[in-house]
């Protein structure tokens, strides 16, 4: 075709980049050698006319349709699409699916209208499918359903996109890698496996949208599974179904509702509330044993010290001369032991240290503080330049605390001293729990990635890449590192190389820990909408074990 032969030419001309033109550089910092960029003639008349005149006479006889795609670069394409079928007197209707819910406003995830006719997604470029994943997925839970999918180059053979087989889905690209004389990607083993499925989801009413952090991480007994959400609703669920066993109201509302974590301990719930209360329920019947009163706001998540029948919080206050402290708790009666005041608000969560019988806690002054657990002495601070926002990790055996500041850094502290070992900056604030396993330090940061340091060589180990900023915390389930991201994918990472396992696309961001029954084999993770997600594995009995295919 005339039309397909000059959209190569203009593509050749125009939208190769090579290294030799300009550095190119790819998610993991390394340099790459080309990179497609059609951004830059998606807004070229001459271009966008033949790509839309392609596309037009590919799909009118499919009529009627409506053509849907993800921000941003897809966007004029949808535009031009609608705009030339109104001239054609075939009018279709047109939408993009965020690349993350809006905050404020309408808050929506969908721009434009859904209908009930077929819908076919565009894209200038398909690679290993992730963005056309997710857009399946926001488009299934509205209720509808993909037919096709086009794009302009595509990076691998048509039966590359094993996903899209599944749900019989047509793939149409324009052209393939190889038709400018670049290498096609083959190995189908190269793009990420989905190896969940989803045995039940749970929405709390009212989620909101607005606060994009860490909310209340799930608490899981052999039956029950406990989390708190936005609408000041305290949730315990069966776990075999996701029924509601019971639930909670805390006595009033403010504009955040519950974000602090549970912790269960000796029949009993413990947990915080920006009602300013810490409450105690009776984990069977849900019923409140004890509320502790004296806060105006409790952000941060209760620690169980069992040896000493104490419950450690987090406090804040709208008083001038207090806003923050942590205060030990009598953990069946709910009677104040003791209180350390700071100068700050202190929303991070505490975490006891059983052997040395000490509490350790952050705050918004930038300081760690390590208390002695019976009578809140301070034994020691140790200042960093930013908010610490989320739990430390401590290492008995190494007798390290490790945790993030949102100035960027990783601390390793020595406990017993409280002075720096070392330190990692990233590029952006560390908003979530570092996970120590033998000799190295796995990590989340608001800059999108996730970290591996050796501790003994103070080095990386690995540094693995998502598509959004990263608040949860990553877990080790099995022999592999589980972790979300604001791109609202639950990664599966190997420990050692940080190499991609499998992942699970959801369409809202995950910002809390994923959760895991061993007995059961069932992962529970939370969305940043109050989303509560029951998956399995879709394939044998080992956890970890791949399949004979993919090996």
């Amino acid at each position: 075709m005339k039309k397909i032969a000059e959209l190569r030419n203009i593509i050749k001309q125009k939208s190769i980049v090579t290294k030799d033109q300009q550095k190119i550089y790819g998610r993991d910092g390394q340099e790459q050698s080309w990179i497609f960029d059609i951004k830059k003639i998606i807004l070229d008349p001459m271009a966008l006319g033949i790509i839309v005149d392609i596309f037009w006479e590919k799909y009118e006889g499919a009529y009627p349709f409506q053509v849907g795609c993800q921000e941003v670069a897809a966007i004029p394409l949808v535009s031009a699409i609608v705009y030339k079928s109104q001239q054609s007197g075939k009018p279709v209707s047109g939408f993009f699916v965020r690349k993350s819910r809006k905050k404020d406003g309408l808050q929506k995830m969908i721009e434009g209208d859904l209908n009930d006719e077929k819908i076919v997604l565009v894209d200038d470029i398909i690679n290993s499918g992730q963005t056309i994943d997710r857009q399946i997925k926001v488009i299934e839970e509205e209720g509808k359903k993909v037919s096709d999918v086009f794009s302009i180059v595509s990076f691998r053979d048509v039966e590359g996109y094993e996903f899209l087989k599944k749900k019989e889905i047509k793939l149409s690209s324009l052209f393939s890698v190889s038709e400018f004389g670049l290498n096609m990607i083959k190995e189908k083993k190269d793009i990420p496996h989905n190896y969940f499925n989803v045995l039940w989801r749970f929405q709390s009413p009212d989620p909101s949208y607005y606060y994009v952090m860490p909310k209340s991480t799930p608490a899981i007994d052999d039956k029950k599974v406990y989390f708190g959400s936005d609408s000041g609703y305290f949730w315990a669920l069966n776990q075999s179904d996701g029924s509601v066993a019971w639930k909670y109201r805390v006595w009033w509302l403010s504009q955040k509702g519950i974000f602090s974590s549970p912790a269960l301990f000796q029949g009993n719930v413990y947990f915080g509330a920006y009602d300013g209360n810490v409450y105690c329920l009776d984990k069977k019947t849900g019923k409140r044993k004890w509320v502790f009163m004296e806060a105006d706001w409790v952000g941060s998540s209760p620690a169980i010290a069992e040896n000493l029948g104490l419950l450690f919080v987090g406090l804040e206050f709208g008083l001038f001369r207090k806003k923050g402290g942590i205060a030990a708790l009598n953990a069946k009666t709910g009677k104040k032991i003791w209180e350390y005041k700071m100068s700050e608000f202190v929303h991070c969560s505490p975490v006891y240290l059983e052997k040395k019988k000490m509490v350790a806690i952050g705050g918004n002054d930038g300081k760690m503080y390590l208390l002695d657990a019976k009578s809140g002495r301070l034994i020691w601070s140790y200042q960093t330049g930013g908010e610490i926002k989320y739990s430390p990790t401590v290492d008995s055996e190494n007798k390290i605390i490790s945790f993030g500041s949102m100035d960027g850094n990783l601390y390793v502290l020595d406990v017993d001293s409280g002075k720096l070992v070392y330190k990692y900056k990233t590029e952006a604030g560390i908003y979530s729990k570092p996970l120590i396993i033998d000799e190295s330090v796995i990590f989340s940061s608001l800059d999108k990635r996730i970290y591996s340091l050796d501790l003994a060589k103070k080095e990386l180990n690995w540094v693995f890449d998502t598509s959004g900023r990263v608040f949860s915390s990553p877990a080790l389930i099995g022999e592999n590192i589980f972790v979300g991201s604001n791109d609202g994918r639950m990664y599966e990472l190997e420990k050692q190389k940080g190499t991609l396992c499998s992942f699970f696309q959801f369409t809202e961001r995950i910002t809390n820990e994923i959760v895991f029954n061993a007995e059961s084999k069932r992962f529970f993770v939370l969305t940043q909408a109050n989303e509560l997600y029951c998956l399995v594995r879709q394939f044998s009995t080992n956890l970890f074990a791949k399949r004979k295919s993919d090996s």
